[in-house]
């Protein structure tokens, strides 16, 4: 298996996407001023309290406040109330909790109005950014994420990820994590931490105690509601979650992106530092690795399949749903049954890729092609849970009905990912201009600028269908151009462009 992931950064956002095998499984957009990102730590202020909800809103600063429930405090949420109140009047900076006296933990069956009073300041951290109308959902119960291991203060216990089988290395990752963990703090052991060595975890720890002593000394004199512990920026926690032995190259578009990710990639996985690469070409990034086509062909209403075969999705208020349909693939096998299941297979693969593609959470119902057969059934089952074993996002798969439904729950954290891929029309009035006309205008701007710009190379970024055009024959448009202007004229193919969309750009 090989996996890339590529990096286009402009001004204002920085673009990622994860592909495997060269195939587009995961896209991420991290804007400048997204303030609110999974992870993120405020000092808050507690807004209404309502018993009857069991929950209180927060300000944290966006335009809705936050919402925590009784039951994302935490036990230990006493005792974080008292380290607020210490470390806020600037003179407690026993940061690591060494001797710290912790309260008793809060009632599992309690009331939120005996803990939070209305106007007191609290440590959040956001479990859910905002989605739709509502805002981020909030816990008090902390944590900060690492490579190998998730550090969790006011806590003691020491836990390891479900996800490692081996009862021996479970029981040595928890011996060693008790050798090197602080009082006053808990640990939880990731996935990735099997078969790594104490000076790593150690390493690992430390840096996770370095941001939360950094962030206790924000606390003294802010005002509320303040951001004061940022989750790592996109690129860094996308390395940290999925960076693994099948990378085999991370390239981007920015010098000083690129320079941070070998720093980063330095602490966390020196052995793969090098594949990190700068890419420095007049095709841009995304449609140099095909992503800008795989945009468009993925996240349309309806999603081709091979040979004909296609899923159409459906989004409401309440679920999505997803409709698996042959095509004209039915005659291709000896029976119904035989086609039903290729299909499905097919089916399920691309459905696992979609739902992490697109971030989909909640719950999806997939309406597979009808199989009469419990083994065939079966098997689209257990080959749907081998294909979403590689999403890292939580999420639960319910075997087959006798109708072909299959129902998955998915974890949602972020907006799911929508991107438009039908365009305007060119005109309103259902006509465009005559391709001489649009030639004609290309001309007239490419003589525009050379008369600006002799000395200087120059591209013509132009819609594929058009590119195809001006580069056919062996008396081509541009070969013309080269004689008339005695300059020749690169011209790159743009996926990402409307038909009649064109741009000229100097090589900078």
């Amino acid at each position: 298996m090989k996996t890339e992931l590529i990096i286009r950064s402009n001004s204002s956002d920085i673009d990622f996407a994860l592909l495997r095998d060269g195939k587009l499984i995961q896209l991420n957009k991290e804007s400048v001023d997204n303030k609110f990102s999974v992870g993120d730590i405020f000092l808050a202020k507690i807004g209404k309290v309502l018993t009857g909800l069991n929950a209180a809103f927060v300000n944290v600063g966006y335009p809705k406040d936050g919402f925590l429930h009784y039951h994302d405090l935490g036990a230990q949420v006493q005792s974080l109330n008292k380290f607020i109140k210490k470390v806020s009047t600037g003179k407690y900076k026993e940061y690591t909790l060494k001797n710290f006296r912790f309260e008793e933990d809060i009632d599992k069956d309690g009331s939120i109005d005996q803990v939070l009073k209305s106007g007191q300041n609290l440590l959040v951290q956001i479990v859910k950014e905002p989605i739709s109308t509502k805002g981020p959902r909030l816990s008090s119960e902390l944590s900060i994420a690492g490579r190998y291991m998730v550090l969790v203060p006011f806590s003691e216990r020491v836990s390891v990820s479900q996800k490692i089988d081996d009862p021996k290395e479970k029981e040595r990752l928890k011996r060693l994590a008790k050798s090197i963990k602080p009082k006053g703090f808990g640990v939880i052991l990731r996935t990735v931490a099997e078969g790594k060595k104490v000076a790593e975890l150690d390493r690992d720890l430390q840096n996770s105690l370095g941001r939360w002593k950094n962030m206790c000394k924000r606390i003294a004199n802010t005002n509320t509601p303040t951001k004061i512990l940022s989750e790592l920026n996109r690129a860094s926690s996308i390395l940290r979650d999925v960076l693994d032995d099948t990378f085999t190259s991370i390239i981007t578009n920015d010098e000083e992106l690129n320079l941070e990710i070998k720093e980063y990639l330095r602490e966390i996985f020196p052995e793969k530092e090098n594949i990190v690469k700068l890419y420095n070409s007049q095709v841009p990034i995304f449609e140099k690795y095909g992503i800008e086509r795989q945009i468009k062909t993925s996240f349309g209403k309806t999603v081709s399949m091979s040979r004909g075969a296609y899923l159409v999705i459906e989004h409401t208020e309440a679920l999505h749903v997803i409709d698996v349909n042959s095509g004209n693939r039915s005659n291709k096998k000896g029976s119904q049954e035989e086609t039903a299941l290729e299909v499905n297979m097919i089916a399920a693969t691309e459905i696992a890729r979609q739902l992490q593609l697109r971030d989909m959470g909640g719950i999806i119902v997939v309406d597979f092609i009808d199989m009469n057969s419990g083994e065939n059934r079966q098997k689209l089952y257990q080959h749907l849970k081998e294909q979403m074993a590689l999403d890292k996002t939580k999420h639960k798969i319910l075997p087959p009905s006798k109708f072909g439904l299959v129902q998955i729950t998915r974890q949602r954290v972020r907006p799911e990912l929508s991107i438009k891929t039908q365009e305007p029309n060119p005109n309103p009035k259902n006509e465009v201009e005559a391709p001489i006309v649009m030639i004609e205008k290309l001309e007239n701007e490419l003589e525009r600028i050379l008369s600006n710009a002799k000395n200087k190379k120059i591209a013509l970024h132009v819609h594929p269908f058009i590119a195809a055009y001006l580069n056919q024959g062996f008396w081509s448009i541009r070969k013309k151009w080269f004689l008339k202007h005695k300059k020749w004229i690169s011209i790159i193919p743009r996926d990402a462009y409307q038909y009649l969309q064109f741009k000229f750009k100097t090589l900078k």
